[in-house]
Order: C-alpha cells, then sequence, then structure tokens
C-alpha cells in the first residue's frame, strides 16, 4: 500500500469549520507570546481547566439549593475550563513547552472535565425525573468519547478524522448554552441536540476514513 496519504473529499461545511478553527488557533497563539516568557506551563493549564470543569460539575449537581446561581455559576466555571484546556495547546506552540505526557494528559483531562459536567447535568434529569432528558445524556457522553476516539484512531492509521461538526468546541458551546437556559427549564433541548450531533459527527468520521481506504487502495 502507498505511504501516500488519500485526498478524500471534505464538505464546504468541514471546510468552513477547519477554517474558522484554524484561524482560531492561529490568533490564540500570537496571544500567548507573552505568557510564553513566564514559568507558566501548559500542564499547569491542563491541571487548572480540569480544576476549574469538576468545580462547575460539582456546583450543577447542588442546583436544588439556587438554580440561577449553580447553574450559571457551573457554567461559567465550565467554560473557564474549556478556554484553559484551548490556551495549553496555544502555549505549547507559542513557547515549545509541549511534551508527549503533556498532549496525553491534556487528552485524558479534556474527556474527565466534559464528563464530570455531563454526569451532573444527568443528575439533575434523574431529580426530576426525565428519563428521556437522561438517556440522552448518556448518549451525548458515549457519542462525545467516540468523537474524540474516532479521531485518534483515524490519525494513529495515518489518515484523517476531523470532518463534522460534534468537536469539543462545538460541544462547550452546546452545554453551555444548556446551563444558562436550565433555571427556565430549557436543559433538555441542548442536550438533544448535543447527543444527535456527537453521533451524526461519529458516522460522519467512520463514513470519511472508510472514503479514505477506499482511495488508497484505488490508487496501489
Amino acid at each position: 500500500m502507498s505511504d501516500r496519504r488519500p485526498d478524500a473529499r471534505v464538505s464546504q461545511l468541514d471546510r468552513v469549520r477547519q477554517e474558522y478553527t484554524q484561524a482560531a488557533r492561529d490568533i490564540l497563539a500570537r496571544s500567548m507570546r507573552g505568557v510564553a516568557r513566564t514559568k507558566l506551563t501548559p500542564d499547569m493549564l491542563t491541571v487548572a481547566g480540569v480544576a476549574l470543569c469538576l468545580s462547575g460539575a460539582v456546583l450543577i449537581g447542588f442546583e436544588e439549593r439556587n438554580e440561577k446561581l449553580m447553574f450559571w455559576l457551573g457554567g461559567i466555571l465550565f467554560i473557564a475550563g474549556s478556554v484553559a484546556d484551548i490556551l495549553d495547546g496555544a502555549l505549547a506552540r507559542a513557547a515549545s513547552k509541549g511534551t508527549v505526557f503533556g498532549a496525553f494528559l491534556d487528552s485524558t483531562f479534556d474527556r474527565l472535565g466534559e464528563a464530570a459536567v455531563l454526569t451532573a447535568i444527568g443528575l439533575v434529569f434523574m431529580r426530576d425525573g426525565n428519563e428521556i432528558a437522561l438517556v440522552a445524556t448518556f448518549l451525548a457522553v458515549i457519542g462525545s468519547f467516540l468523537v474524540s476516539y474516532t479521531r485518534a484512531k483515524a490519525e494513529a492509521l495515518g489518515l484523517r478524522g476531523d470532518v463534522g461538526f460534534g468537536s469539543r468546541v462545538e460541544r462547550v458551546v452546546i452545554i453551555s448554552i444548556g446551563l444558562f437556559l436550565a433555571p427556565w427549564g430549557w436543559l433538555e433541548w441542548p442536550l438533544y441536540v448535543l447527543a444527535a450531533m456527537a453521533w451524526i459527527t461519529v458516522l460522519q468520521r467512520m463514513l470519511f476514513v472508510r472514503r479514505q481506504l477506499r482511495e488508497l487502495a484505488e490508487a496501489t
């Protein structure tokens, strides 16, 4: 089999997503140049990010005490933790401080922080007796993990697996919207969107990998 990577076609929407993702990375890399001269390391940001997400999950779990305060403060901590997680990669690139273990730690803690917040949301649905929304939350957790796994596995095979709109940035946005709307009883609807988007993205990536493998086979 040839070592040449397949020139698989991607949709216009995926090209748009890739362009704004790359633009955001460039902006973050420039913004972190000053921070790169400090003693702050990417691993510090990674740990801070997951700690903020876990703290947000705990607050969401206590939403019965004060819905607006707990949902909104939990959402703010989740957003702050997610931003810290994005900045750790930007810092690693800007300061050339990245390590293999740091990349592994970052990927692992990404899943931990998001899963913790979704678990807290599932607890809210369980208390409310909303079984459909609870199942949707389970599906969102599984789908989110698979979105990351399919990309990692594709790249391990020398292929691309970055198509679809169910990446971490989009998931953070949807979860944050749900937490903001939660005091008015609208938390479940963003979770339905999240679950559907995650599984659609998993299917897209599976089909995209299959297409690339076919193109490689035809090229040999």
